[in-house]
């Protein structure tokens, strides 16, 4: 018997957010200063500590309070305007308690959550939209984490050690 579209599209949802992006991001950020969290290159930009608060904002709003239909207490500008604050280590614990609860709601999601109604930050979206909203979301925002910390770092973070000379995989997961 094969799978689901529903537990395809969870099971795929959780390996993107979980075992991709939220692996890989505490190995560029952790060895950051303070000074590099915080660095912006103009006003108009966000620097890492921004971003990591955003993102816990956004997951925790679109996936945590939702689907657990919790209140939801979100401030999002303040993510924004944050110009200095805690270091690597208290942001990404903080959006580590976040993803561990992100990650029991993945889990959990059936094909009913996936075609509810859920009123999000002002929008009418059903779940498996919430879903891939936070995926989304959370991979275009951990991509500039990235080029941030090797722009400040130049250092190669080796996130694709598997793939060959060819630049195909050797038999380690799909990324």
């Amino acid at each position: 018997m094969s799978a689901s579209v529903s537990t395809l599209f969870l099971e795929f949802s959780h390996r993107k957010l979980i075992d991709h992006y939220w692996a890989r991001l505490p190995a560029c950020v952790a060895p950051l200063t303070p000074q590099q969290i915080w660095w912006r290159p103009n006003e108009s930009s966000n620097s890492i500590g921004n971003l990591l608060l955003h993102l816990n904002g956004n997951v925790h709003q679109w996936l945590v309070a939702s689907f657990n239909r919790t209140p939801d207490h979100r401030d999002r500008p303040t993510e924004f305007a944050a110009q200095d604050g805690p270091g690597a280590g208290e942001l990404l614990d903080k959006l580590g308690a976040t993803m561990q609860q992100a990650y029991g709601v993945l889990m959990r999601l059936t094909e009913a959550d996936l075609v509810a109604n859920y009123d999000i930050q002002g929008y009418n979206v059903t779940g498996l939209e919430a879903v891939y909203q936070v995926v989304e979301h959370f991979g275009l925002h951990y991509g500039q984490i990235v080029y941030i910390a090797k722009s400040l770092t130049a250092r190669d973070l080796g996130f694709y050690r598997e793939l060959d000379k060819t630049g195909r995989a050797t038999g380690g997961p799909v990324r």
